[in-house]
């Protein structure tokens, strides 16, 4: 078994649960060790701390278990089923949804690791080479995991792997074939690109959220920025809205969005529709004053890394701002931010300065966040990536 060794002191953090070792933290490694081994750690003076996933950063080893407990098959086994059982008790698998997270990587307890279900077909997403390594077993534990119905396993991980593994990974079916990726979500439909989409083709982290918004959308002019596949934009639909429009800088995203629309409304409700292929920003500058009462602000990720949080919290600032001057008196205004290297009170200040610089009076209605499937394990807290707010704009 390799090992690792820690420096005196530095095994503080493992005693509290948190699940990551950085590289300043080590006194010795075994010889040869390769990104995916699974090794022993121990502290200064010997003592087992646990087992984990090696790799090469700054997160050198991403722990798997505390204490003398190997992390063998029927580890990953028993955490994918517990995983599964916390879903079952948050009843997200019913005859109006079959679209949720399993595994959210260190929330459930599995770091490195992405699972999403979309009806019979798991997609599965490493973000680590130890995950990548034991993709197959993974791909075992989900098919035998009792009431989660899973018969095809999609793996989708060659932008996601650390690129220096060399670990040259292909996407495709390593369970199962093809079976539809039509998606149900609070009893809408979504077509998933689980092929080339983002993520594991579909933004499952707002589906709380969407359905704010679809309560707040009754008899408003709906304006849904950065759309992807329409999420926000459908869920208005569904909630009344007298008009949305999508934009979106992606060509493709624009085709999933109107073939989303069009899965789910006839043509009398998809003819409240339209969608803009253009740059957000340049949206926004020439969007008429007053023309929206409800605008949504989904970006991508401003900031993946802390080195980028200055730069994104102008991004967001700017995008707020601009926001903020065209919308329409006594509008709601939902706002996020993905960036895990974000804080919420980072967000917040950048939202707050925005407000300031276009003088218009605003309230928080609402702080969001991720919802119930996307858990944040408590000595983990860097887990809460998600941030949102609904804003009332007079």
């Amino acid at each position: 078994m390799k090992e690792i060794r820690l420096k005196k002191g530095k095994e503080s953090s493992l005693e509290r649960f948190h699940p990551w070792i950085f590289s300043g933290a080590l006194e010795s490694t075994s010889p040869a060790l390769s990104e995916g081994d699974i090794v022993k750690v121990l502290a200064h003076d010997g003592k087992v701390l646990g087992y984990g996933d090696w790799q090469i950063g700054s997160i050198a080893v991403r722990m798997l278990a505390f204490g003398e407990c190997y992390p063998d098959f029927q580890h990953f086994m028993n955490l994918i089923n517990d995983a599964w059982m916390m879903r079952k008790a948050l009843k997200l698998k019913n005859h109006l949804n079959d679209t949720f997270r399993l595994i959210h990587g260190e929330g459930d307890f599995l770091p490195g690791l992405i699972v999403d279900i979309y009806g019979p077909t798991a997609v599965v997403q490493a973000h680590s080479a130890g995950m990548h390594l034991r993709r197959m077993d993974i791909a075992r534990a989900l098919v035998a995991v009792q009431g989660l119905g899973v018969e095809n396993v999609f793996y989708k991980s060659e932008t996601t792997l650390p690129f220096k593994a060399n670990l040259n990974p292909r996407d495709g079916y390593i369970i199962g074939e093809y079976s539809g990726s039509v998606a149900i979500e609070n009893g809408l439909k979504f077509n998933i690109d689980w092929l080339k989409g983002q993520k594991t083709g579909f933004f499952i982290d707002q589906r709380d959220n969407r359905l704010r918004l679809s309560n707040y959308s009754s008899g408003r002019t709906v304006l849904n920025m950065f759309c992807y596949t329409g999420g926000f934009s459908v869920y208005a639909l569904k909630g009344g809205a007298k008009e949305v429009v999508s934009v979106d800088s992606s060509a493709k995203a624009i085709s999933l969005t109107e073939e989303n629309v069009r899965l789910n409304f006839d043509q009398t409700i998809a003819t409240r529709h339209q969608s803009v292929t253009e740059d957000a920003f340049k949206y926004l500058e020439t969007l008429p004053q007053g023309k929206f009462d409800c605008i949504v602000l989904d970006p991508p990720a401003f900031a993946k890394h802390r080195d980028a949080v200055p730069n994104a919290l102008r991004g967001y600032q700017k995008l707020n701002a601009a926001a903020m001057r065209k919308i329409a008196p006594h509008s709601f205004l939902f706002t996020f931010s993905c960036s895990q290297a974000v804080s919420k009170e980072q967000f917040r200040l950048a939202v707050f300065s925005a407000a300031a610089s276009v003088g218009r009076r605003v309230r928080i209605l609402h702080q969001l966040t991720q919802p119930a499937d996307h858990p944040v394990n408590i000595y983990h807290p860097e887990g809460e990536y998600l941030k949102g707010l609904v804003l009332y704009i007079e």
